[in-house]
């Protein structure tokens, strides 16, 4: 597969994971119906979508992508939506996070079966 579209498919789940755990933190400890609805859907395309991925990359590094991508998109969503703050121990951390991210991606031999 081309690496482009495994790319666009792996944000894709990384998208949905993060608009799952959005809806999350809106469902209120699963109060609401609609939130707690679009979260399961959310975190079933993300799934989906991940699962496809782990055909052609390593799932330590697909997860790695996942779940470092996905924190940094939900911090932003956090602190954008939710008025949640970050200091600037915070910000550092998901700057090393970005960093490693790319170190992955551009060094690393391991990112393709």
């Amino acid at each position: 597969m081309n690496p482009a579209m495994l790319y666009t498919v792996l944000v894709i789940a990384i998208v949905f994971e993060v608009l799952g755990t959005s809806a999350m933190q809106a469902a209120q400890h699963f109060t609401r119906l609609a939130p707690t609805v679009l979260m399961v859907v959310c975190y079933a395309v993300a799934f989906f979508f991940l699962s496809y991925t782990l055909r052609y990359i390593p799932v330590g590094i697909a997860y790695a992508l996942w779940s470092g991508l996905g924190i940094v998109l939900i911090s932003a969503v956090g602190y954008i939506t939710f008025g949640q703050k970050l200091d600037l121990a915070a910000i550092l951390g998901l700057a090393l996070i970005i960093a490693g991210v790319l170190v992955l991606n551009l060094f690393s031999k391991s990112t393709f079966h």
